[in-house]
């Protein structure tokens, strides 16, 4: 009789969560087209959503952040990871204020999400310490 050996325990790989940016990131790619869906179950509403050819040769399905865009088909956007919650099979979200996605107009709150410069106004009150920065 042998003796019983323990199973060898061997640690699980850590799961991509974003497989089309092969671990860059920020990636550019084309609008192929955008479209409008409808979240999961508990909300209700209709979100932007731009399928994108990326350089990598990868077709991913990203969300376009904050009200309104510019996009149409063939223009380049920069895509990063993590979408939507809600949104199924929605793993990218687009960077607002680069390339041909221009910022949101009249954003003053959470400004960098939405890619919008800092207002003349708060320029001025900026620390001394910050000033020359």
């Amino acid at each position: 009789m042998y003796q019983k050996v323990r199973r060898i325990s061997f640690k699980k790989k850590a799961h991509n969560r974003t497989p089309g940016l092969k671990k860059c990131p920020q990636v550019k790619g084309t609008v192929r087209r955008c479209r409008v869906v409808t979240p999961r179950k508990p909300n209700s509403a209709r979100r932007q959503v731009a399928k994108v050819m990326l350089v990598n040769r990868k077709r991913v399905t990203a969300f376009i952040p904050g009200i309104g865009h510019t996009l149409k088909p063939h223009s380049q956007v920069l895509v990063k990871g993590g979408g939507s919650r809600d949104l199924p099979g929605v793993r990218y979200s687009c960077v607002r204020g680069s390339l041909d996605l221009i910022g949101v107009p009249n954003k003053k709150r959470r400004r960098s999400i939405y890619g919008v410069e800092r207002p003349l106004k708060l320029k001025k009150k900026l620390r001394r310490k910050f000033r020359n920065l």
